[in-house]
Formats: C-alpha cells, structure tokens, sequence
C-alpha cells in the first residue's frame, strides 16, 4: 500500500532505494508507529532521507501522498477509518494544552469527545457542507475541516487555519534546503562540511568510550579514558571582494563568511577589490593605512592551505592584464601576474562567483579569471556550485 510514497519520492528525485523502502516497511510491520502519524513521518524520513538538501522535497513528497481525505470518497472513509481508543487519548496528551484540556472535560470529556466521532462516523451517509453536528466542512461541528471549534478532530483539510486542531497531518517543518534555492548561512554550511579532513588536536576533552571499556576490564576498575576532540584540520585562505559591483552580493558573502568561520578552525581571511594586486587588507576602513603586502601572505600561508576567492569577477579587462589598469591606485604589476602567483603557491584553489552563472558569457573580465584559474574552478554561489566546489577542492 505504501508503493505510491515510493514512487512519488522517486519522482521527486529523493535517491531512495529498494533495500530502504523495505526497512521502512519492516518498521511498519513491526509495530514502531503503529496509528502515530508523527511517528511514521519521523521513521519514513529517517529511513528514507540521507542528504539534508533533501528534507524538504521529502515533506512535500509526503504531504502529497498522504494529504488527507478529500480525494477519497465519504464511503471509503467511512469503511477504512480506525480510530483507537489508546492512540486518540496518547495524541490528546501530546497535543493538547492544560488549558484545551480543562474545556474538553467541561463539555462531557474526551471520552465522550471520540464515542461522538465514532457514532457520526456510523451514523452519516454523505457529505456535509456547514452545520454543528456532522462530519464536513465549514461548520462548527467538533469534527471536519474548514470551520471552526476549539477542541476539534481535523478531517480532510489541508492546512490548519485557527491551530486549534488535535491533530495536524501535514505540517512542514523543512523548507529551503534544497540546491536550487536561496542560499542562507544553514545552508551554506551544509556544503562547506563536505571539504573536511578530520584530525585529533587540543586537550584531552572528549571520552574515548572503547578504550575506557577496554581498559576498565583489564583493571578491574573504571577507567576512564580522554582523548582530544576530533575538529576539521582544514586549512583555508579567503579573499574578499568588496565594493563596487559587488555591494548587491553583501549579504550573500556575509553568510558565506560567517559559515566558513563556524566550519573551519584554520580560517585566514583578507579583503581585495576587484582583482589582486600588491596589497591586502583585514580591515575596510583601514584599507588604506594597514595594508598587507601580497608577497607576505604568498610567503605566510603554506601550499597546504585551500585559497578561495570571493567575488563577481566583473570588472575593466584592464584590470587583469595591465600594468596601471586598476580603477583606484596604480598598480607596478598586471592582476593576472598576481592571481598565478596565488594559483601556483596554492594548488587547491577555488573562485565562488556570486553573479548568477547566466550571464557570466556576457562579461569578458570572467572567461579572462576562468582562463588563469581553470573553467572548473569557477563555480556559483548556489548550494549545488559549493558543493561542486568543495569537491573540486577535496581531490
């Protein structure tokens, strides 16, 4: 019966395979969510979803299956529905307040609450539009969709309207982790931990349980044993492009930054404008006063550093491949001199472009920077260009 929720997660391309539908099914079987819909999305997912990115085309795959009752016919509901006793008053408990709880009582209990629903479910033969009584919609019956009491059994309705009902079927708790939406500091995350190499280094912080079972048996006593935490040994350079063209990107960078610098431990960062030339800074208002010289960050970061570069890549022609070409000082050395240098003391390289990857045919100064860093090391500020970029990194 649940072949459609596999197929429509196929659909929606959730790589889920056959040996997954099936531990899902055998965890249905085995009694694990048995009429506890929260827990049957909860061990679907669970089973079923391997990659976050995924999470939200998961929950509409699911509320698409299993949207409710107003495609079935009143009939059918009639026959197929179950309503336990133990499962109705478990969800009471769950999801209803003291408050909520208090009014039920006041008007006859829950028990009397589900012998009602249980007896119109018998008693009704149709469909009912308005009312206080029957099974429908638009009403005030305790029982339906589209109307409303305080203390209801939602029936066939998509969405919750007075978030009054005991049970709500399809609520969507993920959105926007998905690789062809917006990004955002979360999901920038997500892409930047595939660029990890794990390493041991601090203090003794972290309990090594194998080794404090092992050593505890051979001495008869507990033996507790530590051992530092394991962090990302990664090393990564950035650069930032700031001003101009890139002002609209600020917020996007932001996140960029902010995520990198939760992410890695070994994060050295420095700002440019437009392309690289003699000088750095780590300060916009000091740029001028406390610049960086280039060569002492070639000479500084080691070749086992990843350098990423920031930026739209969108300027003059003149400013890659002449001498004096910059637009705010006059620069000894042509910016595309610097960028090899940049390429060749650092191997693993990488440029996010946060222009959107349409219209980089159309900017003459982005084939130039694609042509000294390599077409592959050019990728877009998208969760999918991140992940293709952390990969690249990764080789």
């Amino acid at each position: 019966m649940f072949l459609p929720f596999f197929d429509t997660l196929r659909a929606v391309k959730i790589p889920v395979s056959l040996r997954e539908y099936l531990a899902f099914l055998d965890g249905v079987h085995a009694g694990l969510v048995t009429y506890d819909i929260d827990g049957f999305y909860y061990l679907a997912r669970a089973i079923m979803v391997k990659d976050e990115r995924h999470l939200d085309r998961f929950d509409q795959a699911f509320a698409a299956t299993f949207k409710g009752l107003e495609d079935v016919s009143f009939d059918e509901v009639v026959k197929a529905i179950e309503l336990p006793e133990d499962w109705l008053r478990k969800l009471a408990e769950k999801t209803l307040t003291e408050e909520e709880k208090t009014e039920i009582e006041a008007l006859g209990g829950f028990d009397k609450l589900m012998e009602t629903l249980k007896k119109r479910l018998e008693e009704q033969k149709a469909r009912h539009q308005g009312g206080n009584k029957w099974i429908g919609t638009a009403g005030t019956s305790p029982f339906g969709a589209y109307g409303y009491n305080p203390e209801g059994v939602r029936i066939g309705q998509s969405e919750s309207r007075h978030q009054r009902a005991v049970k709500v079927w399809d609520k969507r708790e993920f959105r926007n982790l998905d690789d062809s939406v917006e990004l955002g500091t979360r999901n920038i995350k997500v892409a930047l931990k595939r660029l990890r190499r794990w390493a041991r280094d601090g203090a003794t912080e972290e309990l090594d349980l194998n080794n404090t079972i092992r050593s505890t048996a051979e001495h008869g006593y507990l033996d507790v044993i530590t051992r530092p935490e394991r962090r990302n040994a990664v090393k990564v350079l950035l650069f930032l492009d700031v001003g101009g063209s890139m002002d609209p990107h600020i917020k996007l960078v932001e996140e960029l930054f902010s995520a990198a610098k939760s992410e890695f431990k070994h994060l050295e960062h420095f700002y440019f404008h437009n392309c690289l030339y003699e000088g750095v800074w780590k300060d916009n208002q000091r740029r001028w006063s406390e610049q960086t010289p280039t060569w002492d960050v070639l000479r500084t970061y080691g070749s086992d550093y990843k350098c990423i570069f920031v930026g739209d890549a969108s300027m003059s022609p003149y400013e890659i491949a002449y001498p004096g070409g910059a637009n705010e000082h006059m620069n000894p050395e042509a910016g595309q001199v610097w960028l090899t240098r940049a390429r060749e003391q650092w191997p693993d390289h990488l440029w996010i472009n946060p222009l959107d990857e349409r219209y980089w045919r159309y900017t003459q100064s982005i084939a130039m920077i694609q042509e000294i860093f390599g077409a592959d090391r050019m990728v877009p500020m998208t969760l999918s260009g991140l992940e293709r970029g952390m990969k690249t990194l990764s080789r």
